[in-house]
């Protein structure tokens, strides 16, 4: 990182690019999903965010005619070559073959319904959310969770008499729990590599703030539908030999065993669960850890782009002029960490990827964090939790839009039961504003 005396003054046009992708993105969002949607598609996947990150990227070549292209290019592979980015592309391939193979072993639907057979029926909202808390965490996916979870909630409430919006927030806020805390999410990989943190320091961050969240919500949901009429839950077939491997790969990762290690095992028990099992065989095993690791090619080169933009705003003072703004707005350590909090909000509101969000927010956010002193681990649990909160609870995004067509429900109808969120963004300020070491002059 350069020296005081070599970085660049504050030069907003270097934010072009990034404001570039924003109207590409965020516009074609909202106008194929409010003013001229398409039947059977979401308005914000339209327009591929790898399209809109690559014009973006051409933006930034552009700028500065003072450097060459071929030094533009030794600034980008700078970016790229950095260790925690090829750390972050090589988890991203691994958890893409872990879950790829979990998901064709049946690990899912057998963990799923193992935890179902146990719920009382006057449990059964809170025990979606913990069910759905669960399975996030072991699949590392809000989006794989919910489509998983919300055909089960929708029959709950059927047999229950409890209302489909309920069951279905409930889903909802337990995929985004799991999903913040899970050490093979794509989100906790990128919060943690950007940061240069462990899984399991920002883990043990993270989880002081998203347990209140989640013992509220379990105590509203308890309260409101405890009284209901409720019927008798069906019983769901499970092998339990199939979810083992989840809660094996979860105990060893909160024990900090190297994740490398943790998603390597889980890939082997996995391969000898589902063979036993006979769901697996070697064909199938070997096609579903394709399929899983080229579901993570998008974002591995979302990464790379952005990685490449980021360091030649980097280099023309677009990250210096975010910082003299915050300077501006916000002081002490405390607004530093509020400041990263609306810039993680903001990127994530307007991508409506909580991935790429923390992928763009992540390098600004690592400035901010050596600027006011905030503790790299507090900067990746903000980072994580922050587009988590938004992602669960806009509209147009995936895993309410998916939640929504799954139901036959809207996502406005879904979004008043949405509790995990909404307490998780209370937490999250408290966790802030509580902050003991806050001084209005203290900076590194």
């Amino acid at each position: 990182m350069k020296s005081e005396e070599q970085r660049p003054g504050p030069n907003g046009w270097a934010l072009l690019p990034i404001v570039v992708f924003l109207v590409l993105y965020l516009g074609s969002g909202i106008y194929f999903e409010y003013i001229h949607p398409i039947k059977g598609k979401m308005g914000f996947y339209i327009m591929s965010v790898v399209v809109a990150f690559g014009i973006a990227l051409i933006v930034a070549f552009v700028q500065n005619p003072k450097l060459s292209f071929n030094e533009k290019i030794h600034i980008c592979a700078q970016g790229i070559g950095d260790d925690n980015i090829t750390i972050m592309l090589f988890i991203f391939l691994l958890a893409g073959a872990f879950s790829g193979i979990a998901a064709e072993a049946g690990g899912v639907t057998s963990t799923a319904n193992m935890l179902l057979n146990i719920i009382p029926p006057n449990f059964a909202v809170p025990g979606l959310f913990v069910i759905a808390c669960l399975i996030s965490m072991a699949m590392g996916t809000s989006v794989g969770t919910i489509t998983v979870l919300v055909p089960i909630a929708a029959s709950v409430a059927k047999t229950t008499g409890l209302g489909l919006a309920v069951c279905v927030g409930a889903v909802v806020g337990g995929a985004m729990f799991g999903d913040n805390l899970s050490f093979i999410s794509d989100t906790t990989i990128a919060a943690t590599q950007t940061q240069g943190v462990a899984m399991k320091d920002k883990f043990k961050v993270n989880f002081k703030i998203a347990l209140p969240a989640a013992i509220a919500t379990i105590l509203v949901t308890a309260v409101l539908t405890f009284h209901s009429a409720p019927g008798t839950l069906s019983h769901y077939p499970f092998h339990f030999g199939l979810a083992v491997p989840y809660f094996a790969v979860l105990a060893a990762a909160l024990l900090g065993v190297n994740v490398f290690i943790v998603l390597g095992a889980g890939v082997v028990l996995f391969f000898i669960a589902g063979a036993g099992y006979g769901t697996l065989n070697y064909v199938t095993a070997f096609s579903a850890m394709g399929k899983g690791t080229s579901g993570m090619f998008e974002t591995m080169i979302v990464t790379i782009l952005v990685a490449s933009i980021a360091a030649l705003m980097r280099e023309f003072g677009g990250f210096e002029a975010i910082l003299s703004w915050i300077r501006n707005h916000f002081d002490g350590r405390r607004g530093g960490m509020f400041g990263i909090f609306f810039l993680t909000a903001l990127m994530d509101i307007a991508t409506a990827n909580n991935t790429v969000a923390i992928v763009v927010a992540a390098p600004i956010a690592k400035h901010i964090s050596e600027e006011y002193g905030v503790d790299p681990r507090k900067t990746a649990s903000l980072l994580d939790t922050c587009s988590c909160i938004f992602q669960g609870i806009i509209p147009y995004g995936a895993q309410l839009l998916i939640a929504a067509n799954l139901s036959g429900l809207s996502s406005a109808h879904i979004i008043p039961y949405l509790f995990y969120p909404f307490f998780l963004m209370i937490c999250v300020i408290v966790s802030i504003v509580a902050d003991g070491r806050f001084s209005k002059t203290a900076r590194p």
